[in-house]
């Protein structure tokens, strides 16, 4: 028998049902980082390296490219201004496809709204994040971003290591098909991309320094570890976050704020199911080196109890948290401007570090990367085959070692 309503509790019952769906379409899916830069400040006058972008933009637009980790068919973005002393105006901003190099592919463009305006201004010290972009990406795949900044503007926040070109062209070219003008390999102001994904989507943000910021890994080629990592993950719909940031330290700030500052930021604040840590080279080479010549020596101790900071955090936030040993680095830097960065009382250091990550257990995991990297024949050095040349970063092949070494039943508990 069929039972009808009258005609006001059929209405009304349409309606609840209307309201309900996009609640239980909503409980389906959240929103997952599928890409990240850690803001970092510009580098001051007469640090040892060059800042490699301007002091300031004005009437210019900057376009950047990001290989996603998941795809998706709906993507928002944020922005910072986190080291700035002064709000910095967003005159538009668009969202496509990559076409390779500056160019965009045809039809994909979007313009980005921030609560449904097209510009938007960040406060010192702040983020923002955009409405959702109905864009379809895929899996591994590159969108450009691209920035305009109508007025002077400081560039104060930034990503140092790029590894990949970004675009400057005066005027509103934020539209263009391609960008004409100078190249830049780093990423000012953007510092995330977010995907609508499938509510059991797992992510895992490597925390970590020039090593996992992919430093004389190919430019342009998406060939830092995390990169391979996440070449293999995103078919098993796990997102993998590079928070890596070169000079990065555990305990001190470098170029960039130290782990311990940036913790909440740059890894509670991603709602990751894992993080993984790489770090604690710099805090180990530093000292003494052109870098930081007055500062004093690293010991196992001190740096072993930041790592101990780093997971009581983790576990207090119900985080699996990975730890790598530290790769091998005798005559690391030797060739450039950079002297003083070893010697073998800091790789006694390392070594007494790297007994702890194995043997103590306060990892929830641990994966080896200075076995898998050194030499046989020669433990305190890289295996020439892994080595880029400056004997402290991989090239291309190490890291893809690296990568390749990572079993996921370690970046993951059993559900």
């Amino acid at each position: 028998m069929t039972t009808h309503l009258p005609k006001p509790l059929a209405a009304a019952a349409l309606a609840l049902a209307l309201a309900a769906a996009p609640a239980q379409a909503a409980d389906s899916t959240r929103w997952v980082g599928t890409w990240t830069a850690s803001p970092q400040a510009a580098l001051p006058a007469g640090f040892v390296l060059p800042n490699g972008a301007p002091a300031q933009l004005r009437n210019q637009t900057v376009r950047q490219v990001a290989r996603v980790s998941l795809g998706g068919k709906q993507l928002r973005i944020e922005l910072s201004n986190a080291y700035g002393d002064q709000p910095v105006t967003i005159g538009a901003a668009h969202i496509a496809r990559s076409g390779g190099g500056a160019r965009i592919q045809a039809g994909s463009d979007r313009a980005i709204t921030f609560g449904g305006q097209p510009s938007v201004t960040i406060q010192p010290g702040a983020p923002v994040l955009s409405d959702p972009i109905a864009l379809d990406v895929a899996a591994l795949g590159e969108v450009a971003v691209s920035l305009y900044l109508p007025q002077t503007t400081a560039l104060k926040t930034l990503h140092w290591e790029g590894r990949q070109d970004a675009y400057l062209t005066s005027g509103n070219r934020a539209a263009d098909a391609q960008l004409q003008g100078e190249t830049i390999q780093t990423r000012p102001f953007l510092s995330g991309v977010y995907v609508q994904a499938p509510a059991a989507t797992r992510s895992v943000i490597v925390l970590g320094d020039s090593i996992t910021d992919g430093a004389a890994s190919t430019p342009n080629q998406n060939r830092r570890w995390p990169d391979f990592l996440a070449a293999r993950l995103a078919q098993r719909d796990v997102a993998v976050l590079n928070a890596g940031i070169s000079g990065g330290q555990v305990l001190n700030d470098g170029m960039g704020v130290s782990a311990l500052a940036r913790f909440e930021r740059d890894v509670l604040g991603q709602k990751a199911d894992t993080v993984f840590v790489l770090l604690g080279i710099n805090d180990i080479g530093w000292p003494g080196s052109s870098f930081e010549p007055k500062r004093a020596p690293m010991s196992a101790q001190r740096l072993i109890a930041g790592y101990r900071q780093l997971i009581a955090r983790a576990r207090l936030n119900s985080l699996r948290i990975v730890g790598a040993t530290l790769t091998p680095f005798e005559g690391a830097l030797a060739d450039s401007p950079i002297s003083g960065y070893y010697n073998t009382d800091k790789d006694k250091v390392r070594q007494t570090v790297n007994a702890w990550i194995r043997d103590s257990g306060e990892f929830d995991a641990v994966v080896d990367f200075d076995a898998i990297t050194r030499d046989p024949a020669h433990p305190a050095r890289f295996l020439p085959a892994y080595d880029s040349g400056d004997h402290l970063h991989p090239g291309d092949a190490g890291y893809r070692a690296m990568a390749e070494a990572i079993d996921e039943a370690v970046l993951f508990a059993p559900r």
